[in-house]
């Protein structure tokens, strides 16, 4: 099994920045993609950012530009910096990796919590 737990939410003004860190852990040899994901009140999960094991990068045509996905290996951690924040970017945040884990299977990590983003105008 593998975990993840996300931080750095809170709030803020429209205009604003806020970096969101994921910590994933469990029986992890290596990680493939690692990704954030955003889900509003009332609405579904939607992809924000993805980070392949190769580095190459995928945004939601809604926060290109202003948002940042990163990952460190060495820590197993993945980043999102969030500038020029808006209203519309409030949800609660989460992440998900994808791994082979040691005993060479692969899958996807539970989802966490979660961290709350709220963003005023």
């Amino acid at each position: 099994q593998v975990q993840v737990v996300e931080s750095g939410g809170g709030l803020v003004q429209a205009g604003g920045s806020l970096r969101l860190s994921c910590a994933a852990s469990g029986s992890i040899f290596s990680i493939n993609a690692m990704g954030w994901y955003r889900q509003a009140p009332g609405k579904t999960r939607d992809l924000v950012a993805v980070i392949s094991s190769d580095g190459q990068l995928t945004y939601a045509d809604s926060v290109k530009g202003r948002f940042t996905i990163s990952r460190d290996n060495v820590k197993k951690m993945v980043y999102l910096q969030m500038i020029s924040l808006k209203p519309e970017d409030t949800a609660v945040y989460y992440c998900n990796v994808a791994v082979q884990t040691y005993s060479s299977t692969y899958l996807v990590s539970d989802w966490g919590q979660g961290t709350q983003v709220t963003v005023s105008s």
